[in-house]
């Protein structure tokens, strides 16, 4: 093991560059034009993971190519497997002005590394493929067969990725799945993130008169659609932040007494956090902490309210209609179809005779939880105090990453999320940043996992 990690403190130097020529390719998979791109930034992956010593491939789908690499298998040893994902593909760059250099040409500045795609995630897949290289290069033996699968359209909503794995599932299956596309709090925090939230997205439009009306002539004789909806959406949440729809919390999982101590080691501070987002009071869920809010309670917002006159001055009419976008963010033991049903009815029930009501396009995602005191989690927390040197926190998540919960309905493997970026990296911003230090740490990392992760598996 000393020798993987000496291989690791003698390369690193070769490792940023090679990083950095990772990161030149603006592998921009929502922009037609970074086609090319796109295909060479997943050829250069190939013939890396070839490089170090990888059985790999690229596997075409309608969309980007699947890249799978897997470590040599040992003929006649069945060892555990587990699977490591990420993504090559980048956000767009835009706006470019705003970059204090250019997104596609790296560049270093104390202990960051900055470029589109940083933190975002090339920098972490490709910290787990140098720990991968350290053991083949030194003839180390991995006491587990890895498989990596790093595709090209995580930006644009993996939408060949899950027929790919289910496509693949035999070849895929694997005791335990490592992601590291998230964050730790801070730098000397490394932590495990073992829930995520999931969500519901909803679109309601209600329609009254046939067209707009004069506000003079007809106002107080139809009802005014915007203003039906405002009741309505302001009716959704009560004075202490509880979400008001009949049975919304039924099948929500409590939290326990050692995650509300665990996420009190987690740092925050609500004033300072108050002041970073330019608010003079926070708000929510009476009886939680904002850590607790914002990332393991249910909540509900209005993300875009549409109706009437948008222009310059003022017109005068009654509306015909009024719409709103609204995305429920839910928790473990919820469900998308579920709370689409709750939500729904709910809105039916409010609405009056007055209006007439209508849901359009939406869309759910499965909330996730594993127990952070499983084996895998165990041997997690292990593995990042090996690494960082620091006792490890777990925290949950208040984004959601859909592809967790397909990996586990397809492949029946739970995914350790082990993040490397930090709150202020930037990803899909401008000045996107990867911090040098956790790119070290996220190697140690990955060298120490694959030895921790075999004894859970061997209980």
């Amino acid at each position: 093991m000393q020798a993987v990690l000496d291989y690791l403190d003698a390369n690193y130097d070769r490792f940023l560059k090679e990083l950095c020529d990772y990161l030149r390719f603006p592998s921009v998979s929502a922009q037609p034009e970074h086609a090319q791109d796109m295909a060479a930034c997943g050829d250069w992956l190939l013939r890396h993971c070839r490089a170090i010593g990888l059985e790999a491939e690229l596997h075409p789908t309608k969309g980007n190519p699947i890249l799978v690499a897997r470590t040599p298998r040992t003929v006649g040893k069945k060892k555990p497997h587990y699977m490591v994902y990420g993504h090559y593909d980048v956000q767009p760059a835009e706006p470019f002005e705003l970059w204090k250099t250019p997104p596609f040409e790296p560049r270093v500045q104390g202990c960051n590394l900055f470029a589109r795609g940083a933190c975002d995630n090339k920098g972490q897949n490709f910290a787990h493929l140098k720990a991968v290289e350290a053991y083949l290069k030194t003839g180390t033996e991995l006491p587990c067969d890895l498989t990596f699968v790093i595709e090209g359209e995580e930006e644009v909503g993996s939408k060949n990725l899950v027929p790919f794995i289910k496509s693949q599932r035999a070849a895929l299956k694997c005791d335990t799945i490592v992601i590291s596309d998230n964050g730790i709090p801070q730098k000397n925090l490394p932590a495990l993130t073992y829930a995520l939230r999931g969500i519901m997205a909803i679109e309601v439009k209600l329609t009254g008169p046939n067209r707009d009306l004069h506000s003079g002539l007809f106002g107080g004789t139809v009802d005014n659609p915007a203003m039906v909806l405002s009741q309505m959406l302001a009716s959704l949440r009560d004075k202490d932040g509880r979400i008001t729809i009949p049975g919304y919390y039924k099948d929500v999982l409590p939290l326990s007494k050692f995650e509300r101590e665990s996420f009190k080691r987690l740092p925050h501070d609500d004033t300072k956090y108050a002041k970073f987002l330019g608010v003079k009071a926070l708000f929510g869920e009476k009886g939680f902490t904002t850590i607790e809010r914002k990332s393991a309670r249910p909540t509900v917002e209005i993300n875009g309210l549409t109706s009437g006159y948008q222009g310059k001055g003022s017109k005068t009419i009654v509306p015909s209609w009024a719409s709103a976008k609204l995305t429920f963010r839910l928790v473990p033991g919820q469900t998308p179809k579920k709370a689409q049903k709750l939500i729904t009815a709910h809105l039916r029930k409010i609405c009056p005779p007055t209006v007439k009501i209508e849901f359009g396009d939406n869309h759910g995602g499965e909330p996730y939880l594993v127990s952070p005191t499983s084996p895998a989690a165990l041997a997690a927390l292990r593995t990042l105090r090996l690494a960082f040197g620091k006792e490890p926190a777990v925290m949950r998540e208040g984004g959601s990453i859909p592809i967790v919960v397909d990996f586990k309905k397809v492949l029946g493997a739970d995914t350790l999320l082990l993040g490397l970026s930090l709150p202020d990296d930037n990803p899909h911003s401008p000045n996107e940043k990867f911090d040098l230090d956790l790119f070290k740490a996220g190697m140690r990392m990955g060298a120490y996992l694959w030895q921790e992760l075999p004894k859970a598996s061997a209980k």
